[in-house]
């Protein structure tokens, strides 16, 4: 797969990603499937990877400002 920012090869890889839910939480998912290019380090989550993203921020304590939750497919 070619990256579309700068025509890179595309691997997958983990990492870790910040999400800004509203103004005042932050959550960080840990181990994240992506891919990513080799060469400017963009990335794209697949369409299941982003639905199970949804369903793990619809569960966090909004009440926190900080949480940091290692992702489960």
């Amino acid at each position: 797969m070619k990256c579309h920012v700068c025509g890179g090869t595309m691997h997958s890889n983990k990492t870790d990603l910040p999400f800004k839910l509203g103004e005042q939480m932050i959550v960080i998912l840990k181990d994240l499937p992506v891919h990513q290019c080799e060469r400017c380090r963009e990335y794209l989550l697949e369409d299941s990877v982003m639905c199970r993203v949804e369903e793990i921020l619809s569960m966090v304590n909004p009440d926190s400002e900080l949480q940091v939750v290692r992702f489960a497919a």
